[in-house]
């Protein structure tokens, strides 16, 4: 027996279809025989016929055969239809999508091998009857369709873990980040306090430390609205700014020493140390003339 290499549950479902067509085409030819009788019968009365009548008579054969003939090739057009429209149907219900290859509907070799199905079919089944019980309508297998069902679950399970696996990820990055930017903002906060504390001097030196500041400041807030930077680069960039405090810090200090330096040269400290010079010598006096 031909095979259209279909298995058994398919190729039955293509028999039935074939079987269908079979006896439509035999209505059709059925039809187009009886075109012929009425000709035949309505027509052909008499025994002799001019060129005119004999064309007359096929011309109107002719159009009722091209009727007939075209009417039957758009019923099976839309048979055809009809029918992909049930497997698309079926296949859409478990999101399958179909293709079709138009180029194979003329293959020769193809089709002489549906003819050779349809000939085994047709022996095989002795002609049977068109009035057949009808069979339910063609739906995929359960094991096939469980089977796929159990894939398709597993493959989404699998993309939920993918998913959660991420999310977690995302929450521990967005998590450091917020730690980060809460260290940042402190450093901020001291850096201001110290630019406060600066402000109390009008010494130019102190001006020029609080320009410093202003510029590690301006840092600090670019640094923190860039959320995607790197966290080794922001723990980078903020053991430099501890370096640069502590540099302004010792530049305070320098500072400081410069004022009291400076406060020493003064008219006012010169006298204040001469006058304790003194003293110191006068009670350096009294002590020996105590211990005499």
């Amino acid at each position: 027996q031909a095979e259209l290499g279909l298995n058994e549950h398919h190729q039955n479902e293509v028999a039935s279809y074939m079987r269908f067509a079979r006896f439509k085409r035999g209505m059709c030819l059925k039809t187009v025989d009886s075109c012929f009788q009425d000709l035949k019968d309505s027509r052909l009365v008499e025994e002799t016929f001019t060129v005119d009548e004999v064309i007359d008579m096929l011309d109107g054969l002719q159009s009722v055969i091209h009727s007939e003939v075209e009417s039957e090739l758009i019923n099976t057009t839309y048979t055809n239809v009809l029918l992909l429209r049930q497997l698309f149907s079926q296949a859409e219900k478990w999101y399958l999508k179909l293709q079709t290859d138009v180029s194979d509907l003329e293959n020769r070799e193809l089709l002489d091998q549906v003819a050779e199905f349809e000939k085994s079919e047709y022996t095989s089944s002795n002609e049977k009857s068109t009035a057949d019980p009808i069979k339910p309508k063609l739906a995929p297998l359960n094991e096939g369709g469980s089977e796929l069902l159990n894939k398709t679950v597993a493959h989404l399970q699998e993309e939920n873990e993918k998913l959660k696996t991420r999310l977690r990820t995302i929450e521990t990055q967005a998590t450091a980040a917020l730690d980060e930017k809460s260290k940042l903002e402190k450093s901020l906060r001291d850096l201001q306090m110290i630019q406060g504390d600066q402000k109390n001097n009008a010494n130019q030196d102190i001006t020029e430390l609080e320009n410093k500041v202003a510029a590690l400041k301006s840092q600090f807030e670019k640094t923190l609205n860039d959320t995607t930077a790197n966290q080794k680069f922001l723990e980078e960039d903020l053991m430099t700014t501890k370096h640069d405090l502590l540099k302004v810090q010792d530049q305070l200090s320098t500072a400081e020493k410069e004022l009291e330096k400076k406060f020493q040269q003064t008219a006012a400290y010169r006298n204040m140390k001469e006058i304790l010079t003194r003293k110191n010598e006068q009670i350096k006096d009294l002590r020996r003339r105590l211990s005499k």
